[in-house]
């Protein structure tokens, strides 16, 4: 074993394949990104790893390999429980398949991505030094996850921090239904419907899908109805959060995911919102803070993953 072992992390998710080089402090150094092809499957994403994942293990002489996977896991196993968004994952042994893979005996780590980004922005991101670290993610879907103790707090078998499944009323709407990127998509194109006058409308594409992406510009421009989706999107996140501050006392609250490249915006409308609905006693927190590492939360998190699943093996423990 080298002194200063390389670790790979790979962040596979339903529209893009990330595998990153980094050390033991989480630095990536080198990083290969590929498109994903829903109609390919996981044969397709499986595919592409076949053509990378040996020679780079070779090549760096890897200690450990991390996986932030975009879907619920069994991390005791290794197993892919199912992916929302790619078929032919469900039930699938990826520990096994990559150990195999790398043809050597190295250490592989698997777990949920929103559960991979909560570790990195907690050991190296916007958590560092505080503790309840608590991040969601707001994409294609919301997720979210906790670090305890510089450890993701997974809870009873099957339990995880899955706030995106938090309903909002008693009728069952849940928060993804309303703060995750096709919420807010959708939100956009119905101005169009209503014949609502903004900006949104003026620049959508006739080609549905994306639209959330010209909510920042729109934000500058002081477009009225890109206001309003705003408000209501935190105000929802908030009310969500409220739930987590009140079981979890997390000192932070990390905003991450497609949506929080908004930036700002977006985290004073959180930050705003949020004390409406948590009880006077937890008045002052959380803190809300964006995402530190952006799109490389999951793969930073990885390699602390990888660098943590290493030394469990050398100690003889297990997470």
């Amino acid at each position: 074993m080298h002194s200063h072992p390389t670790f790979l992390g790979i962040e596979i998710g339903g529209t893009k394949l990330q595998v990153v080089v980094g050390d033991a402090n989480a630095a990536i150094s080198r990083r290969q990104r590929f498109a994903v092809d829903p109609a390919e499957g996981a044969d397709g994403i499986r595919r592409q790893l076949e053509q990378t994942l040996p020679a780079l293990v070779r090549e760096h002489h890897a200690g450990a390999l991390g996986v932030g996977f975009g879907g619920p896991v069994d991390r005791t196993t290794g197993r892919i429980a199912r992916s929302h968004q790619i078929h032919g994952w469900s039930g699938f042994d990826l520990k096994g398949w990559l150990t195999q893979l790398a043809g050597q005996p190295v250490p592989v780590w698997v777990e949920n991505d929103a559960n991979t980004a909560a570790l990195g922005e907690a050991s190296y991101g916007a958590g560092v030094g505080l503790d309840p670290v608590f991040y969601v993610t707001l994409g294609s879907g919301v997720g979210g996850g906790c670090v305890v103790n510089g450890k993701i707090y997974h809870g009873a078998t099957p339990g995880e921090s899955e706030i995106g499944h938090v309903r909002l009323d008693r009728q069952g709407t849940i928060v993804e239904e309303r703060c995750s990127g096709w919420a807010v998509d959708a939100r956009i194109r119905r101005l169009k419907a209503d014949g609502v006058k903004s900006l949104l409308c003026d620049w959508m594409d006739a080609q549905p899908g994306g639209e959330a992406r010209l909510l920042a510009r729109a934000l500058a421009e002081q477009d009225s109805a890109a206001l309003q989706i705003l408000n209501e999107t935190a105000e929802h996140l908030a009310f969500a959060l409220s739930h987590v501050t009140h079981l979890l006392h997390p000192q932070v609250i990390v905003l991450g995911g497609g949506l929080s490249l908004l930036g700002e915006p977006l985290r004073v409308a959180v930050a705003t919102a949020l004390p409406r609905f948590v009880m006077e006693v937890f008045q002052g927190g959380p803190q809300v803070k964006l995402a530190a590492f952006g799109e490389d939360a999951v793969p930073i998190g990885c390699l602390v993953g990888a660098r943590q699943e290493l030394s469990n093996q050398q100690l003889g423990t297990s997470n």
